[in-house]
């Protein structure tokens, strides 16, 4: 059998666990997260960065899981869709928002929007509903026609602005 590569250990943090394993050079971070850890909730979509589904934070900052080596991952922090509910199971203000609005249908993107929908919400912002278009542009939705999924970014941000719980 062909060798596939010189393995390296990658140490990051997901989800606010710590995580170490070896890993071939060529492993893209979406499938680190789930074939090696089994956080399936990062889809892989398209494989070219162009849909959006497997959209992570990487140290608070959103990227696309399946263009990001896990080798380059390493040493940072990360957090996937199952780690955006509280250690209570309290939802995510941004989960809570996509569910009330009805912002997702088959779900396949919902777990990327919902990662983009959480890191808006680190910054205080006011955001116009043209202006949550041009935020989520990155997503690719085949279901909904996005008119529910900008409800919901809408009502995440309020409902933060308020000081839900939650995010």
């Amino acid at each position: 059998m062909a060798s596939l590569g010189a393995s390296q250990v990658v140490r990051m943090l997901v989800n606010g666990t710590p995580a170490e394993r070896p890993v071939q050079a060529r492993t893209t971070l979406a499938d680190f997260l789930r074939d090696d850890l089994d956080l399936t909730g990062t889809h892989i979509g398209c494989g070219h960065g162009v849909c959006g589904a497997c959209t992570v934070l990487l140290d608070g900052e959103t990227v696309r899981s399946c263009l990001l080596l896990a080798v380059q991952a390493d040493g940072h922090e990360i957090t996937t869709v199952e780690g955006l509910a509280g250690e209570d199971g309290a939802l995510h203000v941004a989960q809570r928002a996509f569910s009330e609005e009805h912002g997702l249908q088959c779900g396949f993107c919902t777990p990327g929007l919902l990662m983009t929908t959480a890191e808006l919400l680190g910054d205080d912002v006011r955001l116009s509903r043209p202006e949550i278009r041009e935020r989520i542009s990155g997503h690719l939705c085949r279901c909904t026609g996005y008119q529910n999924i900008v409800n919901a970014v809408e009502s995440a941000i309020a409902l933060h602005r308020e000081g839900a719980v939650g995010g």
